[in-house]
């Protein structure tokens, strides 16, 4: 240990604030609404070893699997100043969509970290506009597959040839570039401020402190087989039920979560990749941890997670898994949560459990490059109540943390109306606290377009805790009509879409009045 508690604070601000800037020019220089505007997208530092020394406060999900995608990266020997992409979910990615860059940063001739970014893009090929097709059952319908590579110009016209908005794609990639060499201005800014011994050290002082800070405070939370079981709501091809079985035990400041007795490998494209499955159980962990302690690789090492190879939460190519990322991870976090739960600790009730995936396409007006164009956004809903706090309304829950796109912005750029957007009253679970509403939200299609959904808790609702009320189930309806929670369709033009988000659970007996 190096530097005494004053340092760490400041170097670990110092870090962060390269993160947090990486972030921004990304978010600042992108074309795309998804990314300009919702902030779908994660920006990381690391150190040599791919440990994370840093992360901007962005996407759970995109950010605890982001170090599978350094060590992929590692493992091809990069030269300094290499800049590598990658969305390969089975070598270091997490769904095809979130295209991966990774900078190797030079210092003095070495490499000194890694700069890395992640970014969701509305279309990265495959059968349906927007690459989440709900039917999906190999990966290979959900997009072009790039495992870790150099990124090239010829890589790069590869990718664009087989996107159907090239143009936008390149606009988003170049932010992508701009973002991840900043993350390296920044880190050779602070060496050529504290020298390059000091600033290795202090990333391994942070990194050791983490752990440090994460064990102690695991240690004082008694967990021994804790045990829940949670479902998905179908696969997209197979509308039936999967479970999602955990096993939580907390010995020596160590965070186990086995997932044995979960459903196999579906079908359709609901399966996950380990990584994500790990991104998800970080999370649980780090709502169990004092606000101040810094998010970085200390708090993985505390982690641990196993399940059984080829099932639903560690599937094997080449399994579809563009739901995964997004309602699997949230359904693992929900499990984990209510195993807590269901052991006395004091965890706030389940939130909605969902993005609720939305994927419009279409050619002709509203595009750019070729005449098509795609565009994809996931809608909040009801957070769970905690014990002394109602849960938010119509907010980004668990392991999403994007941003709404603006009516404006929406009805701008696309051949879609927005008719309705509010909360949807009463979708709260009641209790002592009650769960947050979630979200109406409906769309009228201005032109023929594909649609494609994936949601969740359309049938089994966001539990409350210690006696309080589960929230609404959500609803997806096509011109009036109740849909699956996975599902394609073809809209015409003046066809409407309406979905109405679930609310989250309430905390404790319904015993005073919600204010």
């Amino acid at each position: 240990m190096t530097l005494d508690a004053v340092g760490l604070e400041v170097m670990g601000h110092a870090f962060a604030a390269i993160a947090e800037e990486t972030g921004l020019v990304l978010i600042h220089s992108a074309l795309s609404p998804n990314i300009r505007e919702r902030r779908d997208c994660s920006a990381a530092l690391f150190d040599p070893d791919g440990e994370m020394i840093a992360q901007a406060a962005h996407i759970p999900v995109h950010l605890g699997a982001l170090a599978e995608s350094v060590a992929a990266v590692r493992a091809l020997a990069p030269r300094p100043g290499d800049v590598f992409i990658l969305n390969d979910p089975y070598t270091g990615g997490s769904h095809l969509p979130d295209l991966t860059v990774i900078g190797a940063i030079e210092l003095e001739g070495r490499v000194g970290g890694y700069s890395a970014v992640r970014a969701h893009h509305s279309d990265v090929g495959g059968a349906q506009a927007g690459s989440m097709p709900a039917g999906a059952r190999e990966i290979f319908a959900e997009g072009i597959v790039l495992p870790p590579v150099r990124w090239t110009p010829e890589v790069e016209r590869l990718l664009l040839a087989n996107v159907r908005t090239p143009e936008v794609r390149r606009g988003d990639l170049a932010a992508q570039r701009a973002a991840v060499e900043r993350g390296g201005a920044g880190l050779r800014a602070l060496v050529a401020r504290y020298g390059r011994d000091a600033v290795r050290a202090a990333a391994r002082d942070l990194i050791e402190y983490a752990e440090r800070r994460t064990r102690a405070a695991l240690s004082k939370v008694p967990a021994t087989a804790l045990r829940a079981t949670d479902w998905l709501e179908g696969d997209g091809v197979d509308d039936v039920d999967l479970p999602i079985a955990v096993r939580v035990d907390i010995r020596d400041g160590m965070f186990h979560a086995d997932f044995a007795g979960t459903a196999p490998a579906a079908r359709g494209n609901v399966n996950c990749p380990i990584a994500v499955t790990r991104a998800a159980v970080l999370f649980v962990v780090r709502t169990l941890l004092p606000e101040d302690v810094p998010t970085n690789g200390g708090v993985q090492r505390a982690v641990r997670v196993t399940a059984p190879e080829g099932c639903l939460v560690h599937a094997r190519y080449p399994s579809a898994v563009a739901a995964g990322n997004v309602e699997t991870s949230q359904r693992i976090a929900d499990t984990v949560l209510l195993a807590l739960a269901n052991g006395g600790i004091p965890v706030p009730a389940q939130g909605q459990g969902t993005m609720n995936n939305v994927t419009f396409g279409g050619m002709g007006d509203g595009g750019s490059g070729r005449g098509g164009w795609t565009y994809y956004e996931t809608i909040g809903g009801g957070q769970g109540a905690s014990r002394g706090a109602h849960g938010p309304s119509g907010v980004h829950v668990g392991m999403s943390n994007t941003r709404n796109t603006p009516v404006e912005v929406l009805e701008m750029e696309y051949p879609l109306r927005v008719r309705a957007y509010a909360l949807r009253g009463g979708s709260g679970g009641v209790g002592q606290w009650g769960g947050g509403e979630g979200v109406i939200r409906e769309f009228e299609a201005l032109a023929p377009m594909e649609v494609s959904v994936l949601a969740e808790r359309r049938r089994h609702a966001a539990a409350g805790v210690a006696g309080g009320a589960s929230g609404a189930p959500g609803r997806t309806l096509l011109k009036g009509a109740a849909l699956p929670p996975k599902v394609g369709a073809h809209l015409a033009s003046g066809d409407v879409l309406r979905i109405e988000t679930p609310g989250g659970g309430g905390w404790g007996p319904n015993l005073i009045e919600r204010g």
